[in-house]
């Protein structure tokens, strides 16, 4: 059985911009690479295209910044890449928010229910995700008036 070897070669400069070639382009040089950079600072956060790449280009930026005597380019190459950490940090920043906020309603909703009905029950405890959705000036004041049957029937799933 011979074992056949294939290479190719791949001239990134001459790839089309498509997001499969996305990646590639990245790994180039001057206005392809800052074109790239570009296409993957548009996509949303949260794609995991982007977050995988920045990951990713935030290894090769702690390495490029502990290599002594750097060259134009690889400092060029620093200097674009922090902005996108930047936006990553804080779009990381505000999810970790928006679930804190969630978590501290979801709380706020089971001590209301608990000082009026007693230990959650799993029926009870199953309407925490569709009371937290309400607007609290909707919410509240269905949880002080209605009875433990009306809010199961009106929060239901």
């Amino acid at each position: 059985m011979s074992a056949q070897w294939r290479s190719a070669i791949i001239v990134i400069h001459q790839l089309p911009r498509t997001r499969e070639t996305l990646w590639l382009r990245v790994l180039g040089r001057g206005q392809v690479q800052e074109q790239a950079f570009d296409e993957l600072e548009q996509l949303p956060p949260g794609n995991p295209f982007r977050d995988n790449a920045l990951m990713l280009l935030n290894r090769l930026k702690a390495n490029l910044e502990m290599t002594p005597n750097l060259n134009q380019e690889d400092r060029e190459l620093i200097m674009r890449l922090s902005p996108l950490f930047d936006q990553q940090l804080e779009a990381a920043q505000l999810s970790g928010l928006e679930r804190g906020r969630e978590q501290g309603q979801r709380e706020a909703i089971a001590s209301l229910l608990e000082a009026r009905f007693g230990p959650l029950d799993n029926e009870l405890s199953q309407l925490l995700d569709s009371m937290i959705r309400r607007p609290s000036s909707e919410l509240m004041p269905l949880l002080l008036q209605l009875e433990r049957e009306e809010l199961i029937e009106r929060f239901s799933p």
